[in-house]
């Protein structure tokens, strides 16, 4: 299969360790100045200068790594496992005869596990660029006009002259309107993320990634925690809509609670806690939650703020986002922008490879990337992963589509580990049998997933997949399992 090029963002286009010993001069010449060192900036400085461009990296904060590293993906992952650890030792060790005694968990040494944890891979970052001859100017950068930057630091005004630039400033949280986040009863990822201890009662506003994700590490510490989301489904946007279902009992299960179709009317504190008033979204009797802690996760939007767009004639989209075109490049040809402030979902990944092929396509290399590709992971457990369509996508296009499913509870490695619950769906074109998209629901997801997302990279049908020997007893069996339901209407282990 073909691959399929980034679309313009908007119609605007058509109209840790750190570096800074050593001492700049007041200005600086660059080949590419790389404006953010999160994953999508810090890998694109890294290429860029392995490539042999003279790279500098712009960073404001005084780590590397950006969201993801530092108050996002990375902490957050380490309060998932170790929050599922705990939970299993205290609920399912017995069942499997460990005997333990009295869990007890000390929530101190897990936040300080989780910063040991974010300062090791920031500090890598420091060291890669380093090994890289990336040099680092710390301090906000703002585009002056298309060949200079000037960054504002603790070492004053630097200039640098450049013949590229690349903006890679990623997202901030959503506000909430009319609601002020003080990080300790009204939290945003980041505070909840840092909370000295374990609230009693918790109120998730949003229940897409991050909400499930953050909500399932204070449920499984023993909070009481009720995800409020205006949508009738969880798991955000891209989810398949029988695995949101899945999941959403599953969690519940576990202990977490919902109340789905839901509006917040207002949050404010009182008398030592917080009030949280709701109505249903379609209108009806309104109704105020009590709690101790309010997380808000209802997204994250484009940062662009100080960067000086408008001093070059870049003007932003609808939603705040930086036009591009199929070869990263805004309306000036020699900026170029990707991750999170440009079209398409805020993923880490998606962010790292744009960083790659963009400065690729600097060095007169091919430009591509196919955005059908591209997997989401949720990390709660069961753990879910997707690559590609959703049966609610095939039916709004109107395209014929096979269905093989495969139940993790038929699969030998589930069973035997005490993972049973979730499922396999694979979606194929009902004419050519070339596999359309991938939704897993169960142990490994999130690793699973990967060789779905290769398989649909090289345009790989259902009877493909079926016909790879896989190991046994895996997991992974369950996914030929399900392509093998896809392309012959049959599995062999259900």
């Amino acid at each position: 299969m073909g691959y399929k090029f980034l679309k313009i963002a908007s119609s605007s286009f058509k109209s840790g360790t750190v570096l800074s010993s050593r001492n700049y001069a007041t200005t600086h010449n660059a080949d590419l100045v790389v404006i953010g060192s999160g994953p999508g900036g810090y890998v694109a400085a890294i290429k860029a200068a392995q490539l042999g461009l003279k790279t500098i990296s712009v960073e404001k904060d005084p780590t590397l790594g950006g969201t993801c590293l530092n108050v996002g993906c990375i902490p957050s992952k380490a309060l998932l496992h170790n929050s599922h650890l705990y939970h299993q030792a205290k609920h399912d060790f017995k069942n499997r005869g460990i005997e333990t005694g009295e869990v007890t968990y000390n929530f101190k040494a897990m936040m300080d596990y989780k910063v040991n944890a974010v300062s090791a891979l920031t500090g890598g970052i420091a060291m890669l660029f380093k090994k890289n001859k990336v040099d680092l100017v710390r301090g906000v950068g703002t585009i002056v006009n298309p060949t200079q930057v000037q960054v504002t630091g603790a070492n004053g005004v630097e200039t640098i002259n450049t013949k590229n630039i690349l903006i890679a400033t990623g997202s901030e949280v959503t506000p909430f309107p009319g609601v002020t986040v003080d990080q300790t009863a009204i939290v945003d990822s980041t505070g909840a993320l840092a909370l000295q201890q374990v609230p009693k009662k918790m109120l998730v506003i949003g229940a897409g990634v991050i909400g499930l994700e953050l909500g399932s590490v204070y449920q499984r510490l023993g909070a009481d925690v009720t995800a409020i989301e205006f949508l009738t489904s969880i798991g955000g946007v891209g989810i398949d809509g029988e695995v949101a279902k899945t999941l959403q009992k599953i969690l519940a299960k576990q202990g977490m609670n919902f109340k789905l179709g839901t509006k917040v009317l207002g949050i404010k504190k009182e008398g030592g806690g917080v009030k949280v008033d709701v109505e249903a979204a379609k209108g009806g009797n309104k109704e105020t939650l009590d709690c101790d802690v309010v997380l808000v996760s209802i997204g994250r939007r484009p940062y662009t703020t100080g960067l000086g767009l408008e001093k070059v004639g870049i003007a932003l989209d609808d939603r705040g986002r930086v036009p591009v075109n199929n070869k990263f490049q805004t309306k000036v040809p020699n900026i170029y922008a990707i991750g999170d402030c440009i079209h398409g979902p805020m993923l880490a990944h998606k962010a790292e490879d744009e960083g790659i092929v963009c400065v690729e396509g600097i060095k007169g290399m091919p430009v591509h990337f196919n955005y059908d590709a591209i997997p989401s992971v949720i990390y709660t457990a069961p753990e879910v992963g997707w690559v590609g369509k959703t049966e609610e996508d095939l039916k709004k296009e109107g395209r014929a589509y096979k269905v093989g499913k495969f139940p993790f509870l038929a699969n030998s490695r589930a069973k035997t580990n005490g993972e049973p619950d979730g499922f396999v769906k694979v979606l194929s074109d009902k004419a050519t049998d070339i596999i359309l998209g991938t939704h897993i629901i169960g142990p490994g997801g999130g690793e699973l997933i990967n060789e779905a997302v290769l398989a649909q990279e090289y345009g790989a049908s259902a009877e493909d997949v079926a016909r790879v020997c896989h190991a046994h007893p895996t997991c992974s069996e369950a996914l030929r399992e399900a392509n093998l339901a896809a392309y012959s209407g049959k599995p062999i282990n259900f």
